[in-house]
């Protein structure tokens, strides 16, 4: 069984040293690096299952590396950081991680993170395409009449989840569940508000209905559109 490579990104000498061990105790190839500049030529340059990656670092801090490897990349990255205020974790997520743990962590949910995040590495699927939109998981882009559709990653896998389910209507748990690994929260609004996004980047721009709302269940995208707008 071919083992999986992962690329450390971490200034604290002591923790890298530490997640190293550990990480190859488990049977993991590991990768260190220092400094965010030498991680980001690492990253482009290695062939690389997993990165988990430091936000403060020194020469490039950590969002500004993730924000480079997201113009090429998709490999997964969990953010590893002292900060754990909300802001800080949410512009993580939306520059392009994966996942975010705040230091100091318990190594084993570091490890069961890892794992989640290694199984979702499937073959990818094929191109999917729907009313004309047209989503490329390998590429990640999506793009209309040839035109591409610039999606931020949540945007990107909500819509990926809903084109995968093509006919099958998805409640917000559900979503909520697939595209955030979060229970649902009755008073989270987090899909309604991303749908919002969606139509107005496809349906609104390309006056087409591709996410069609079912009243008091949840979203779906079908081939057609309804006979009623």
């Amino acid at each position: 069984m071919t083992k999986h490579r992962i690329l450390l990104i971490e200034d604290e000498e002591k923790l890298a040293r530490f997640v190293e061990l550990e990480l190859s105790y488990e049977g993991y190839l590991v990768t260190k690096a220092g400094d965010g500049r030498s991680g980001l030529e690492l990253a482009k340059k290695g062939d690389f299952d997993l990165i988990l990656l430091d936000i403060l670092l020194p020469e490039l801090n950590g969002m500004e590396v993730l924000r480079r490897l997201r113009r090429g990349s998709s490999v997964p990255v969990i953010m590893l950081t002292a900060k754990d205020a909300v802001e800080d974790k949410v512009s993580g997520l939306d520059t392009g991680a994966d996942d975010y743990v705040t230091k100091p962590f318990a190594i084993e949910e570091l490890l069961a993170r890892i794992r989640k995040l290694l199984r979702k590495q499937e073959p990818l699927a094929q191109v999917l395409e729907v009313q004309g939109v047209r989503l490329d998981p390998a590429r990640r882009q999506v793009s209309y009449a040839g035109q591409v559709i610039e999606l931020t990653k949540r945007e990107f896998d909500l819509l990926h989840t809903l084109m995968l389910n093509k006919g099958i209507v998805l409640s917000r748990e559900i979503l909520l569940e697939k595209v955030w690994d979060m229970d649902f929260d009755g008073g989270t609004n987090a899909v309604d508000v991303y749908i919002r996004f969606l139509r107005s980047k496809i349906d609104q721009l390309y006056d087409i209905q591709l996410i069609q709302t079912v009243r008091g269940v949840g979203y779906v995208i079908r081939d057609e559109r309804p006979v009623d707008r």
